[in-house]
């Protein structure tokens, strides 16, 4: 639970940053429309990071499957939501060559996705399939 706290509290400061920064700037239609991706994103984004708890890690390992909150419909709701705070940010920051990062991003994420579904199909057998069934990403 100490490092929910401490990530949620980092990101936290960073998107505090990021939106004192924002206020600086002229708010065009790009603007808005990045930051009207970006923070519900983000929310949910930590949201869903918070109802993993202690089964998040950076490595494909099966320690809990769950199931509720933001994870009935969506198995991968932190890849969903942080690609699309990062597409927030990089419209709001209206550099299109950012977009570049998602060409590499997206992959990698499916790529994972995949690494964890195995990792967690040998370890909950059906109860993972039926789950899998029921949801997307």
């Amino acid at each position: 639970m100490k490092l929910n706290i401490a990530t949620l509290a980092l990101v936290t400061v960073a998107a505090i940053i990021l939106g004192m920064r924002a206020m600086e700037l002229p708010w065009t239609i790009p603007r808005i429309a990045g930051i009207a991706i970006a923070a519900p994103s983000f929310l949910l984004l930590a949201a869903a990071r918070i109802q993993l708890g202690r089964a998040f890690s950076v490595q494909a390992k099966a320690t809990t499957l769950v199931t509720t909150g933001i994870y009935f419909r969506i198995r991968n709701p932190i890849y969903v939501f942080g690609g699309l705070l990062i597409a927030g940010v990089i419209i709001w920051f209206g550099k299109p060559l950012l977009l570049l990062c998602f060409v590499i991003l997206i992959p990698m994420q499916v790529i994972r996705s995949r690494k964890e579904s195995q990792v967690l199909a040998e370890k909950f057998g059906a109860a993972y399939d039926d789950y899998k069934r029921q949801t997307w990403f």
